[in-house]
């Protein structure tokens, strides 16, 4: 059976990882912390392929509708 790749299918966002720099600039604009950010597994299937650590942060670009895009961000576990 061939192996499936959960990225390429129509539901599943857009996920990047931030680097230091951009973590350091989501924080101050905010004004929050890692623990404030709610998480996701590094075993998620839609993010293994970006070979994730515990505190690496996750951006994931969403369309919607109403807004257009939007963007989630999510820490990981």
């Amino acid at each position: 059976m061939p192996k499936v790749d959960p990225t390429k299918h129509i539901l599943v966002p857009k996920h990047s990882k931030l680097s230091e720099a951009e973590q350091k600039k989501l924080f101050d604009k905010h004004n929050i912390n890692f623990n404030d950010l709610p998480i996701i597994l590094a075993s998620d299937p839609a993010i293994t392929h970006l070979k994730l650590v515990k505190g690496d942060v996750v951006k994931i670009d969403r369309d919607s509708p109403t807004a257009g895009k939007s963007e989630y961000f999510r820490g990981v576990q």
